[in-house]
Order: C-alpha cells, then structure tokens, then sequence
C-alpha cells in the first residue's frame, strides 16, 4: 500500500521500521469512529463550499459502504496498513478515487487521531456507566435483602462493632456511585472537538468547527489548536477513574476471598465463578475474585505508562503519543471484563447469614454498646471506656462472654448496671439502635438503598 505522506520522501521504508511504526492493529477498533468523523468533516467542507456538495456527498455515501462492510466483514483490515485512518482513506480513494483524495482538506492526522481517541473513550466510557449501573443495582437489591442479617464489622482486620452485611454492601455501592460520577466528569471536560486544529496552528480554509463538534454532539471545539492536538488528558483523567474503580472492585474482591475461606465462611461463590484445584480435590478456589485483584495491577500500570509517556513532550503532537491507545484501551478492556464478572458473581453468592451472626457473638463487638449503657446513665465516657475494658479481660480470664455474663459480676465494677443492660447490648438492638443517618441500622441501609437508586435515575 503507498504511504498518504510520499511526496518529501523518495526512499522506501525499512520493512521492520514499517511494522514498528504500524498502530492498525491497535486502533483498528476506532473505525467507527472514524469514519463517523470523516463524514461529519465531509458533510461541512460541502456546506462551506470548500468541496462541491456533489463530491461531499458521495464522500459520505461511500464512507457508509465502508462501515457497513467493515461491519459485516466484507472489508477486512490488511497486515502492514499504517493506522485506521490511513487505512480508511486508501479504501475511499480506492473506490472513488480523485473525490476520496478530497476529504482530507482542511484536516490533519493530528487532529483527526485526537477525535477519534475522544470518540472512542465517550462512547466506552458510557457502556461502563451501564456496567456500573447494573452492579449498583445488584449490589442494592442484595443490600436491601440482608439489611438485617447481622455481622461483625471489622477494623484492623479485628472485630471491632456490630454492623449489617446491607450496610457493608452499601459502602461498596457509594464507592462505585463516585466511580461514576468521575467518569462522567472526564467524559464532561473530554467532550470537546479538537478536529479543525490540523497538524497545529489552524487552517486557511473558511471550515465551522462548531458545525462538525455539533454533528458530533460535542458541547463546544477546544479552543486552542495547539493544545487540541497534544492534550491527552482526558486519557490520564479517564485512566485514574478506571483506576480507582479497579481499586474498589479489588477491594471487594478481598473480601470475597476472605469471607469465601473456610476459616470466615461467610458466603459460599456459585461454582460457576470458582475453579477447583489439579491436586487437591476438596479445593474451591476464588479464582474470579483473585484475577480481578490481580488485574487491578495492570490498569495501575497503564496509567503510569500513560502520565510517564506525556510528562516531558513539547507541543505539539509527537509520535509517542501513539502509545497513548494501547494502554487507554487495555484499561477499558480490562474494566470491563471485570465488571462483567463481578456483577453475577455477587448476583449468585450464597450468603451463610447464620455464620456471619454467630462471628459476631464472639469478640466482644458489643462492648462499645456497654460502655454507651454507662454513658446514657451518666457515667464520663472514658470511666465507662475503663469499666468495661476491664469486663472484657474478666470474660477473657472467665471464657465467657458479655451477654451471659451475671449482673451481680458487672455490679462489682459498677452499681449503675441494671437488668436492661442485657436488651441493651443484644446484637439486634446494637444494630437497630445505630439510626444514625449513614448508620447499619435497617433502616439506615434503607435510607442508603435509596439514595443510590436515586442516583442511578438520572444516570
């Protein structure tokens, strides 16, 4: 295939250097895109007369012949084709020759390359917003279908209070609603057209960018031609949202492998998400959960490969910046696969409510509540803090615990004890009692059930 660039240069290009310079077989995926670009482009230079409407027109006709076949896989992408957009533009010019030669004026690669990433990444990032969805929302039915199954909370990995597996889930479910609401942040600042910047400084031609960023529902064109051609912070911005969902999703799949142990048995996974082991027999091995833990890895490394790749480029475009898509899409590829397991994953676990409830009869998780009985009847807080600090060591030394230990042992340590102390520091009425607004009440995971679906109606 002749080089779109011959002219300058007479000689022929190493066949390696050929292949080493070839990005088609990474962006290839942005055909769509691109082509959706070209006849928006198209469309404007017939309107402003720099073409005739004649040529505009069956530049946009024969663009749609070649998006359907590339659908359909009539056309197919050959080995050694520079990038899409070459590769697009020699099959235009193929089927109508001088017209095709047309539609690149008034256009650079440079801007052309930067619309399409952005094209691309807007409509990804909305199929990501709809993954995310649909975990948010498995993850508030579950939540509202275990609001009063009881658990022990943790922190420092020991067990520290009562708590709900509902509210669990929903802290879950409040970081992935603030995944979305940065995505759709940098979808917000990416949703500008850099096309009409040419290679960098502008153009001659009297082209409407407005007109083009509209066809294409962008909110406005970036206003500065350099800048439109070298930014690619909607990458980096987009790269450190996938991150941080990744984070959240890794996060939660500790806890799966944790709570799947034999050693917390909190949940059982459906064998459709878990693997059994090539030696031991009696394995069920998480291995779902472990792989999106450990592909959380590698979008981190892709945002670094991506901040690394821009911090010390002059403007305007340079070639590094064609690494700028391998490592943005290996992170939309990654997310997504990733969502698309977590989702039913959640959606078929067997949760051991019985279990969770009996770990947390067991380490004293209700001893806040003890010291709060104090308080409530006058106590100072840090008198009641070393009163039942010492009740708990008294159950240790005992092996008992504080629900069944004797009134007449909690009076030795105070008189204010009573015998509603015992309602009072019941695991059901720790938690009913926390109404707190964000709290593990039944009520409160309620409360929050609902302000993320809310959310998720305008999303």
């Amino acid at each position: 295939m002749s080089k779109m660039w011959a002219g300058r240069a007479s000689g022929v290009t190493d066949a390696a250097a050929d292949d080493f310079n070839s990005s088609l077989r990474v962006d290839s995926r942005m055909y769509a895109q691109d082509i959706r670009g070209s006849i928006a482009h198209a469309g404007m230079l017939g309107r402003k007369g720099i073409i005739s409407k004649e040529d505009s027109e069956t530049i946009i006709k024969t663009l749609g012949e070649i998006l359907d076949d590339l659908k359909s896989g009539k056309l197919t992408f050959e080995a050694g084709g520079e990038d899409v957009h070459m590769f697009v533009e020699a099959a235009l010019t193929e089927r109508i020759g001088d017209v095709g030669r047309r539609l690149h004026t008034a256009r650079s690669r440079n801007d052309q390359v930067a619309l399409d990433v952005r094209l691309y990444l807007r409509d990804e990032s909305m199929s990501m917003i709809e993954r995310l969805r649909e975990l948010l929302l498995t993850l508030t039915d579950l939540a509202e279908e275990h609001r009063g199954v009881i658990m022990p909370g943790y922190t420092h990995l020991q067990r520290a209070q009562p708590i709900t597996f509902g509210h669990h889930l929903m802290a879950y479910a409040m970081m992935l609603m603030r995944d979305v609401e940065r995505i759709i942040d940098a979808v917000t600042r990416m949703n500008y057209s850099p096309l009409g910047a040419c290679a960098l400084a502008g153009t001659t031609y009297p082209t409407d960018r407005g007109d083009v960023a509209a066809a294409l529902g962008f909110d406005g064109v970036v206003q500065n031609s350099l800048d439109a051609v070298s930014d690619r912070d909607f990458c980096l911005e987009l790269a450190s949202a996938f991150s941080i969902c990744m984070m959240h999703l890794s996060r939660l799949s500790e806890e799966l492998i944790l709570w799947s142990s034999w050693e917390f048995r909190f949940i059982e996974l459906s064998d459709a998400y878990s693997t059994g082991s090539s030696i031991m027999p009696q394995k069920k091995n998480p291995d779902m959960a472990e792989l999106i833990r450990g592909k959380t890895g590698r979008v981190y490394g892709n945002m670094t490969a991506l901040f690394t790749l821009m911090k010390g480029l002059p403007l305007a475009y340079n070639k590094d910046m064609q690494e700028d898509k391998e490592a943005i899409f290996d992170s939309v590829d990654t997310l997504a696969a990733c969502l698309e397991i977590m989702t039913p994953m959640l959606k078929t676990m067997r949760v051991r409510s019985e279990v969770m409830r009996d770990a947390a009869a067991k380490g004293f998780i209700n001893a806040t509540d003890v010291a709060d009985y104090l308080v409530k009847k006058g106590m100072p807080f840090r008198t009641a803090y070393k009163i039942t600090g010492q009740l708990v060591a008294r159950c240790i030394a005992d092996a008992s615990e504080l629900e069944s230990l004797p009134l007449a042992v909690y009076r030795e340590y105070s008189e204010i004890f009573e015998g509603d102390l015992y309602d009072e520091i019941r695991l059901e009425t720790c938690v009913a009692r926390r109404t707190s607004e964000g709290g593990t009440s039944p009520d409160s995971v309620l409360a929050q059930v609902a302000y993320v679906r809310e959310f998720l109606k305008d999303v």
